[in-house]
């Protein structure tokens, strides 16, 4: 019997609540979303969303197995996640509910090794399902459980590690500015997981010209870390092939095949980009590619096959995990108020997407940002970035001042790096924090006087 012929019910205080398929009760389980509301998802009441959770708390993960939220038959990214699951450990907790999984991952005895050996039995559907019954609390003492590594030139997600992206843009692509901005945030100690910029230009000349400057200055100062330009995968695609020193092939990834192919991909492609990554990028590997999420892509494109938000967020996850990337971050509030309201959704979501993200064995990191139309400020997301650095996230984005000139939102600063890593007493990754240590911007993990300077690197 498939989902739409079943029936789903909980009893609330004498009134019963009724679901007519998994894709609706998934739905409305979720935290308030404004991005659900829009789409016409949503719970109506409190009451409905707390029926929504009992129901979907007594569903079996074979349940969830048999009935993903878009056919198979339709769609190459249900197929890409249900061609990833191990069938052995599949079938070892195919009976568990998901209050089964939920208990099984919040449970003093279960670490990072019992994780690890049970994720590869998971669909996207069934972390979703256990993301919808789990408090913000839930979610962080979950996501620290979890450690996933990965390497290109520097390597990212070991214990007592936490990494940032050092994200230089510039509004005119001024190769110079760009360069100046790097060496301020090398000087304040980030930049351990990529040196990665938003060219505002999509042309393959451009992407070359940037990445060229990049290694050059990489090389230059020995820094061990990579560099990417977030054009277009095709756009990079063709750099490369001319010649462009990448590290790392960046790409935006949505949770179903229709949203894929409006961001003009889709699995085939991949494929390429990643056997290309793998024979032609100068990164030490084994990881080549980079991916980059959120919450509502879908919607925005309107091919969101009428599944909730979150859902399709851990569809995204499911399809990343087929080519073992380097970095995944969702960019959790640059979508803006209408897929996540205010500061309290942006934080929700941002720790939803680490959790879902480390549970699908990805090196999960996020932009903790927001737009200037939602309501949220620079507080919240400092809020989300201590929240998600005691959840181990693997790296942050950040930008100078928290305010990103190019793309006209907010995020973290480079002073945020170093003083998460003060806060928890966490490194840099292990490379990098040796270089910082040879350079005297840090002595024994700490800032020194000669942090902050950027000069540091325009000196002989």
């Amino acid at each position: 019997m498939s989902s739409d012929e079943t029936e789903y019910t909980a009893t609330l205080e004498g009134t019963e609540h009724e679901f007519d398929s998994i894709r609706s009760v998934l739905a409305k389980a979720n935290e308030r979303k404004s991005g659900d509301e829009l789409a016409g998802l949503a719970a109506s009441s409190s009451a409905e969303r707390i029926a929504a959770k009992d129901v979907v708390s007594r569903l079996t993960l074979e349940t969830l197995y048999e009935n993903p939220v878009v056919s198979a038959d339709e769609d190459e990214v249900t197929r890409t996640i249900r061609d990833g699951v191990c069938e052995d450990t599949y079938e070892e907790i195919a009976g568990w509910t998901v209050a089964d999984l939920r208990e099984f991952l919040l449970a003093e005895s279960t670490g990072d090794e019992e994780i690890r050996a049970l994720r590869k039995g998971l669909t996207s559907e069934m972390i979703a399902a256990v993301t919808k019954l789990m408090s913000n609390l839930d979610l962080v003492v979950a996501a620290a459980k979890m450690t996933v590594v990965a390497r290109c030139n520097s390597t990212i997600g070991t214990e007592g590690t936490v990494s940032f992206r050092l994200q230089p843009n510039d509004p005119a692509d001024d190769t110079e500015n760009i360069l100046h901005s790097v060496r301020e945030g090398l000087s304040y100690g980030v930049g351990d997981a990529v040196i990665g910029i938003n060219p505002v230009s999509d042309d393959a000349t451009q992407v070359k010209e940037l990445l060229q400057a990049t290694s050059e200055f990489i090389d230059r100062w020995d820094v061990p870390t990579q560099n990417c330009v977030l054009a277009h995968l095709t756009t990079q695609m063709d750099a490369v092939r001319n010649g462009a020193p990448a590290d790392l092939l960046f790409q935006s990834i949505a949770g179903t095949e229709r949203g894929n192919r409006e961001f003009g991909i889709d699995v085939e492609l991949l494929d390429e980009a990643a056997e290309l990554g793998t024979n032609r990028c100068l990164g030490d590997g084994p990881n080549v590619m980079y991916f980059e999420t959120g919450q509502g892509a879908e919607l925005s494109n309107d091919a969101h096959e009428g599944v909730d938000q979150l859902t399709l967020e851990a569809r995204c996850y499911g399809l990343a995990r087929e080519y073992d990337p380097f970095l995944v971050n969702t960019v959790v509030g640059f979508i803006g108020p209408e897929y996540l309201y205010d500061g309290k959704q942006v934080i929700r979501a941002g720790l939803e997407d680490v959790f879902m993200g480390k549970l699908h064995g990805l090196p999960m990191g996020i932009d903790a940002c927001y737009t200037n139309h939602t309501k949220a400020d620079q507080n919240d997301i400092e809020n989300l970035a201590v929240l998600l650095t005691a959840a181990g996230a693997n790296f942050f984005i950040t930008v100078p001042m928290g305010d990103d000139v190019m793309l006209n939102y907010q995020s973290n600063s480079y002073h945020d790096g170093p003083t998460l890593r003060s806060l928890f007493g966490l490194q840099a990754a292990p490379e990098f924090e040796a270089w910082l240590e040879e350079t005297g911007i840090t002595d024994d993990g700490r800032l020194t006087d000669r942090a902050g300077d950027p000069t540091i690197f325009t000196q002989p």
